[in-house]
């Protein structure tokens, strides 16, 4: 058996058990606060209400992100009288300067993982966003182009189909590549692919030897005619020669004209006496004539003086 000193009541069991609870519950309900603080329950806050077609994939607390930090949580979802979703976010008096007139909300549904809310704000410049401000919210959504996609790579894969074909063009093309390939490859070459003919490419390489000997004959007469042109006893060094006696008998003209230019200034000074003497000439001329009309006037006085005469002709000295 058991001493009888343990099997004595414990004193004050109730007391210390309804200690027990209290003190359980204060540590529960302290954790409940903590909890709310620290997730800012008490912490100021502002409302923000986002409007979208369609709110699928937002959840009660999700939260909205700035630059991949949460300023925001969703409180409510509700639906709005004109059939459009309400999301209501609130955000932190500290966080809501992020937050402008010009801020653009999206809302981003990718392919892998959930939805999120995201905020940009271009001009910080800007007038905060309001306490209760409502703005329409932008969708994303990856997995709307999936039926497009698929859409795509099914006719991509009928196309591909289609083309390797037994009897598609593809393969007729491929055939004539390689029949072109083999001709290439052939006595003619290229040449012949693209004459048609062997024997048009045989004309082609006839003409182009024949050009080869023209132009080794000119490049030989091209040398000749350097030979006889600019050699020792060509005909350059003669031309340079009759060049120097042109320059000597032009220079004897400059002598001859330069006595030539004496001769005419000598023959002006003769003109100039000749042209005073002409004048004088005149003058006696002109004395002369008048004595000759004078003498004339006689005669015919005479004349008229002695008609009876037979001899009328009157000789001058």
């Amino acid at each position: 058996m058991p001493p009888v000193d343990m099997l004595r009541p414990v004193a004050h069991l109730q007391l210390k058990a309804a200690a027990l609870l209290l003190f359980t519950l204060a540590l529960i309900v302290g954790s409940g606060l903590y909890l709310l603080y620290a997730r800012g329950a008490f912490e100021p806050t502002q409302t923000l209400v986002l409007t979208a077609d369609d709110s699928e994939g937002v959840v009660v607390g999700m939260d909205m992100t700035f630059s991949g930090f949460p300023i925001g949580r969703v409180r409510r979802i509700e639906l709005a009288p004109d059939g459009n979703a309400r999301i209501i976010v609130d955000v932190p008096r500290k966080d809501a300067h992020w937050l402008r007139v010009s801020s653009v909300f999206t809302l981003v549904r990718g392919l892998v993982g959930g939805t999120n809310i995201r905020a940009y704000s271009g001009m910080l410049q800007d007038a905060p966003l309001p306490d209760g401000a409502v703005r329409p919210v932008l969708r994303g959504d990856a997995t709307a182009e999936i039926p497009q996609l698929m859409a795509t790579a099914r006719e991509l894969l009928a196309n591909l189909t289609a083309l390797t074909a037994p009897d598609a063009a593809l393969g007729a093309s491929l055939g004539q590549v390689q029949t072109l390939t083999q001709r290439l490859q052939g006595p003619g070459g290229a040449l012949q692919v693209l004459m048609g003919n062997a024997q048009d490419a045989r004309k082609v390489i006839t003409t182009l030897e024949r050009t080869n000997a023209l132009l080794a004959r000119l490049d030989g007469m091209a040398a000749k005619a350097d030979t006889q042109v600019f050699g020792a006893a060509g005909v350059l060094p003669e031309v340079r020669a009759s060049v120097v006696q042109l320059n000597g008998l032009l220079a004897d003209a400059r002598q001859s004209l330069k006595k030539v230019d004496a001769v005419l200034e000598q023959a002006q000074a003769v003109g100039a006496n000749v042209r005073e003497g002409t004048a004088d000439l005149g003058t006696l001329r002109a004395e002369v004539e008048s004595n000759l009309r004078q003498i004339e006037g006689l005669v015919n006085e005479l004349q008229r003086k002695w008609p009876f005469a037979r001899d009328a002709e009157v000789k001058l000295p």
